[in-house]
């Protein structure tokens, strides 16, 4: 009697009890690829030992803490490991301690590798073709690019880098405009010719500097394998006046490929002029993500992203923005399917 009586406490429990919230009831319709970034954790140890000489079994370190976040895929930022300039050795034994942390690569970024930077673009672009060469031997589909240069010695020395003025493309040099859109163009027809698709990431006072060039330089140079990496907040984070992020992301939403996706707190008091930024997770930073993602999706975005965090745990973090991304997915393709039957 007593067993039947909890028996019936436990459906009626059941019967009445309060809906999954929506965020957990779907699965988004597809597998989204959101990759961890590598970028927290550095390319040189404390104690001076340099990553890219470090044996694999230091590779294993790094790469099971990626998992042990939750995180299936990775992309080994080149701050932390160049993989194109591994030996093929040292390359089998990364994809090798990549697969034993059951991870897989969907891509890979590069940093500061400005194919027209005058310090070094000849060997910069050489770099771009073997990033590109190494993608598909680690299982790559995507590679970031950009036209961002080194880091000058007062941004080193800041708490934010971008706190302080960097190097800049020369504006208004139709030369070196020209020379970006063949170098990249360039890029683009090796990346077909492997099955790789190139993403130009957005970034500040270059000539990917802003939502209206980074589309013009994609048109000009107009290839099918070079998209966009509208990476937004690497211009919201400047501690001056900037376009409101959802104008851009009107501007660059139909030729977004690889997103770099992170965050900030922005502060503007137009009285006095003062702009202050900090790092912040995607749900609650100045972006909107949820609409953001809806936009990117209504213009027939499918491709990949890359969470990233600057400061703290930032692992945590990232982990913390893939599963918030998830769920924005998820409610952003059923308004989008439910908007397009409608149509």
């Amino acid at each position: 009697m007593e067993s039947q009586r909890a028996e019936s406490q436990q459906n009626e429990s059941q019967e009445h009890a309060s809906p999954r919230p929506a965020s957990q009831e779907g699965a988004s319709r597809r597998e989204w690829t959101i990759a961890a970034a590598m970028l927290n954790f550095p390319g040189v140890r404390p104690d001076g030992t340099v990553v890219q000489d470090a044996p694999p079994e230091e590779w294993a370190d790094d790469l099971l803490q990626v998992a042990d976040a939750g995180f299936t895929e990775v992309d080994p930022t080149d701050s932390w490991l160049r993989v194109a300039d591994l030996s093929p050795r040292r390359l089998e034994d990364f994809t090798a301690v990549v697969a034993e942390a059951g991870l897989r690569v969907p891509a890979i970024s590069t940093a500061r590798r400005s194919p027209i930077d005058p310090d070094g673009a000849d060997e910069n672009l050489a770099y771009c073709h073997r990033v590109i060469d190494t993608a598909p031997a680690v299982g790559a589909e995507h590679v970031s690019l950009s036209l961002m240069r080194a880091l000058n010695d007062r941004q080193r020395a800041a708490l934010w880098f971008w706190t302080e003025q960097g190097p800049q493309d020369p504006p208004d040099d139709p030369e070196m405009w020209a020379l970006a859109v063949a170098r990249f163009r360039e890029l683009g027809e090796h990346a077909a010719q492997v099955g790789v698709v190139v993403s130009l990431e957005m970034y500040e006072d270059t000539y990917l500097g802003s939502a209206d060039s980074c589309v013009r330089l994609v048109r000009d140079v107009d290839h099918p394998a070079v998209r966009l990496n509208p990476d937004l907040t690497n211009l919201l984070r400047l501690h001056r006046p900037v376009e409101h992020w959802r104008s851009m992301m009107e501007k660059v939403a139909p030729y977004t490929h690889y997103w770099h996706v992170k965050s900030c707190y922005r502060i503007e008091d137009p009285p006095t002029g003062t702009i202050l930024t900090t790092p912040a997770p995607l749900e609650s930073g100045v972006i909107d993500y949820r609409t953001a993602v809806r936009m990117v999706l209504e213009a027939g975005f499918s491709g990949a992203f890359l969470v990233e965090h600057y400061g703290g745990d930032g692992l945590s973090v990232s982990a913390r923005n893939r599963d918030y991304l998830r769920g924005v997915l998820a409610a952003a393709e059923r308004t989008v399917a439910r908007r397009r039957e409608r149509a």
